[in-house]
């Protein structure tokens, strides 16, 4: 097997001033996860999930401690820097999908690779591929509410996949669901994992968590020992 990592952190702290008082969310975490693992951080509101997540996706300082995603040192990144590793380096696939409810499926999916100066021939060539492997081919030209929960969870899929990403970093990807539609996309999480993707999926719903490969839980910001589940 595979262990190359593709987040390795050890001794993340990571604080927010309230008035007078500093509330500390995570204390002292040591996380990694190796290419080509499902990994669920599980946790209820409020554990530190939220600010692990947005610190793994490079979206949020940490005060100290040191982590390195695909390699790079990301407290040595400056913002330029990470912008371009949020672009290349991860999916993002979000609870309420972040789709531009004006553009066409194909449109949202092809436009963060147009943004970091793909040509839309090949754009689109990328978009092709991913789209009938998600079964989206019939709904390129929809507009977001032309689709059901499901389908929209799906475009945001094919986006972050279009990219080639090192990691997919899924935020309570099953949140604005129903039941069905939440087993869908947790059957597609499956597929992609055994086609040798690195996920990441935040979770508070243990029901959830199990689909993964294993399970790291967090609580008042510490990480507990991965359990295989």
């Amino acid at each position: 097997m595979d262990t190359e990592q593709i987040i390795s952190m050890q001794n993340i702290c990571k604080s927010y001033k309230m008035g007078q008082e500093e509330l500390k969310v995570l204390k002292n975490v040591d996380f990694s996860v190796n290419k080509g693992e499902f990994t669920a951080i599980l946790g209820p509101s409020g554990s530190g999930k939220s600010t692990l997540m947005n610190i793994i996706g490079c979206m949020d300082t940490f005060d100290s401690g040191s982590y390195s995603l695909n390699g790079i040192p990301i407290q040595q990144s400056k913002e330029r820097e990470l912008t371009k590793i949020r672009n290349h380096e991860i999916g993002f696939i979000f609870q309420n999908y972040h789709l531009i409810p004006t553009y066409t499926v194909m449109q949202n999916i092809i436009m963060p690779l147009l943004m970091r100066g793909e040509n839309r021939k090949s754009a689109e060539k990328q978009c092709y591929e991913v789209v009938e492997m998600l079964g989206l081919s019939e709904r390129l030209h929809h507009k977001p509410s032309e689709l059901s929960g499901g389908q929209r969870q799906r475009v945001a899929i094919a986006r972050a996949l279009c990219s080639k990403p090192s990691l997919l970093l899924a935020d309570e990807p099953t949140g604005a669901l129903d039941q069905n539609s939440g087993t869908e996309v947790l059957r597609l999480f499956t597929k992609l994992h055994e086609m040798g993707n690195t996920i990441v999926m935040i979770t508070h719903d243990l029901n959830v968590a199990k689909w993964a490969q294993r399970t790291v839980h967090i609580v008042d910001g510490e990480v507990f020992e991965n359990i295989v589940n």
